[in-house]
């Protein structure tokens, strides 16, 4: 009996001496009061912990702290809260804890969490909102006025190029007017020597290969220069684009 106590004893000071598993993963958070008053965090940090093990601490000054949340700055923007999009830096980047809880945050079960937390049956956190891309104008060097003129002379037999000129196109082929409509519009004309019909009568100084002896040109050929082309997509550049209308909608 007494060497059962002495061992049971023996066992409990090892456990009391040892230290604490998670304790080098706990993690210090800060975080706005008005943030931490929310009741987020007591919703959302014990499903984190329950799930990893790792505590988190919640401080009000970031210099103390592991993992910093902010409506500011160049963090990464994790969740937004009432009129404001919550960013995340993670300052201690050496430690454990703190990698494991930014990356749970911003996984799809963190986003599910923060959404799943409701005030009045109300959930006040969601995604943080994708970004808009940018869109980068598009311009070119051409001379505008000369590249008119090109257009005019080499295009026009085909495809309307001017307002004033409606009716001296092919039917079938788009005014230049539609084709500058079109979200690709510059990649289209950049390329247009390779695109069916045109390799069979255009050639571009320094860029085609001359043609066959055995298929020559059906029509008259469209011979020009890389700075004939240049000015042509300046002035497309600068041509109003139709009004196709809105998309088509399926039911």
């Amino acid at each position: 009996m007494r060497r059962f106590v002495t061992m049971t004893c023996l066992a409990a000071i090892v456990v009391l001496c040892a230290p604490r598993i998670g304790a080098a993963q706990d993690v210090t958070l800060a975080a706005p009061q008005a943030l931490q008053d929310s009741g987020l965090f007591k919703y959302v940090l014990p499903r984190f912990s329950l799930k990893t093990g790792v505590r988190i601490e919640l401080v009000a000054d970031p210099a103390e702290a592991d993992v910093s949340l902010s409506p500011d700055g160049a963090g990464r923007a994790v969740f937004t809260g009432p009129q404001a999009t919550w960013r995340m830096t993670v300052l201690a980047r050496s430690s454990e804890g703190a990698a494991r809880f930014a990356d749970w945050l911003t996984s799809e079960v963190g986003q599910r969490t923060i959404a799943g937390f409701e005030v009045d049956g109300v959930a006040p956190f969601g995604p943080p909102k994708p970004a808009e891309a940018e869109v980068a104008e598009i311009s070119f060097d051409g001379d505008v006025a000369r590249g008119k003129t090109l257009s005019d002379k080499l295009c026009g037999r085909c495809h309307v190029v001017r307002r004033d000129k409606k009716m001296c196109d092919i039917g079938s082929t788009p005014s230049f007017f539609v084709l500058r409509a079109l979200k690709d519009w510059d990649s289209r004309f950049q390329s247009f020597y390779v695109l069916n019909p045109h390799p069979a009568f255009t050639q571009v100084a320094d860029v085609t290969p001359p043609f066959h002896e055995e298929r020559p040109p059906p029509i008259i050929p469209v011979e020009m220069t890389l700075d004939d082309l240049q000015a042509i997509l300046a002035y497309v550049a600068a041509l109003e684009p139709a009004d196709l209308g809105a998309p088509i909608r399926h039911q």
